[in-house]
């Protein structure tokens, strides 16, 4: 009978941890878990963000990709390891609850938390119109990241000439408001990403698509933890 015992604990002990390990979705993974020595830097699990707060069903600092985005990315982070490299994430897969936040945020013109920090340019009420708030992103149909180049041994990033997440044509990839080496740095990520199968978003230069995405008309709504 004691032997009995300890097999079924075992069991559900087994059972217990294949659930907490699968509790994705079919076909997502964590990012972690394909490219174990990626940078991450989850800003939405935090206050260092647009908002100024953490992001609702932002739980855990993890990246969450669609399966084929996270095997590209591995081929881009194996890349630019030849060249002392790495890359460090900055958001994945984002929740549509997260997204709807948003846009609530932007409706309150007088909550201006990291306005000099994100947008010190642009009058709030003009996010819209301008593109940088919608009501639906491509980040939630998993297949899209943000993320930047660092130094692999230091773990700085490269100068791109904005920060992440700025709100200004100086984050797009054409301007001319950057020097020679922050348009290389650009080029730099654009090349290794379009290389093995992601799109750039013209406005800014951390945004990527795969190509072929798993979910193109699908937007989710699971929790990042």
């Amino acid at each position: 009978m004691k032997n009995f015992y300890l097999a079924l604990y075992l069991l559900i002990a087994v059972n217990l941890t294949f659930v907490q390990e699968n509790k994705l979705p079919e076909d997502f993974v964590y990012v972690h878990k394909v490219i174990p020595n990626i940078a991450l830097e989850i800003r939405y699990c935090g206050a260092n963000n647009f908002t100024g707060r953490p992001v609702d069903s932002y739980y855990e600092s993890v990246a969450i990709l669609s399966r084929p985005a996270a095997k590209a990315l591995a081929k881009v982070q194996e890349e630019l390891e030849n060249e002392g490299y790495g890359l460090k994430v900055f958001d994945a897969y984002r929740p549509q609850s997260a997204v709807n936040q948003f846009v609530e945020w932007a409706k309150k013109e007088t909550d201006t938390l990291n306005k000099s920090n994100f947008y010190p340019d642009i009058d709030k009420g003009n996010l819209f119109s301008l593109g940088y708030i919608a009501s639906k992103s491509g980040h939630s149909r998993g297949s899209t990241v943000d993320l930047t180049i660092i130094n692999a041994k230091t773990g700085e990033e490269l100068d791109m000439g904005s920060p992440y997440d700025f709100f200004g044509s100086i984050s797009s990839h054409n301007s001319e408001e950057i020097s020679e080496e922050q348009k290389e740095n650009r080029e730099l990520l654009k090349r290794v990403m379009m290389k093995n199968g992601f799109r750039p978003y013209p406005e800014e230069w951390w945004h990527y698509t795969l190509r072929n995405e798993t979910f193109p008309n699908t937007y989710f709504d699971f929790p990042v933890e």
